[in-house]
């Protein structure tokens, strides 16, 4: 059990049948009344954020959180499928349980799968990935304008915008939270 007067950044705890994560919080004591607890709390299973108040002496069952490493291996019609890398364990996740930063993902990355009581319900791909150019228009010699960019469809058939010297066969990295091109790799 956890009190609301203890809760920092990250803490994870159970609320009415849901999964809560503190995402920040204020111990507020104000002149008249009692002190209380002002908080902004996601539910990790659906990403809502809300805004709540608490009272510091209220408990809350902790909520362990499970965070593990493991590969992508494949994907089918509707599902992909994960790898504990110790048990050798299939893990099937949904594709509609996947976010957009996903696009940057192919096979044999490590990600971080999340869950909570053996269900999963998220899935963090790396940071940063390095993927290969597979289309995009040729570069021009002396067109050294700064910040001009031109699509380019990644290895995964995602696209993203680059610089105009990077060609086809171009390994670049990507940060997978902003979907935006970062610098060439050297391959």
């Amino acid at each position: 059990m956890i009190s609301a007067g203890d809760f920092r950044n990250g803490v994870t705890f159970e609320e009415d049948g849901n999964v809560m994560q503190v995402v920040e919080f204020q111990h507020v004591k104000p002149g008249k009344g009692s002190a209380f607890v002002r908080t902004k709390v996601k539910n990790v299973i659906t990403g809502g954020i809300v805004e709540k108040s608490y009272n510091p002496s209220s408990k809350f069952p902790t909520a362990f959180v499970e965070r593990k490493d493991m590969e992508f291996t494949y994907a089918d019609d509707d599902f992909y499928y994960f790898m504990d890398n110790e048990t050798y364990e299939q893990v099937p996740v949904s594709k509609s349980e996947l976010g957009d930063s996903f696009k940057f993902v192919k096979e044999n990355m490590v990600c971080k799968v999340h869950s909570y009581k053996g269900k999963t319900f998220d899935v963090e791909p790396p940071n940063v990935v390095e993927l290969e150019i597979v289309e995009t228009d040729p570069g021009f010699k002396g067109d050294t304008a700064t910040n001009v960019t031109k699509p380019a469809k990644l290895e995964t058939g995602a696209e993203v915008k680059v610089p105009l010297f990077i060609d086809i066969g171009d390994f670049i990295r990507i940060d997978t939270r902003t979907g935006e091109y970062i610098e060439r790799a050297n391959k």
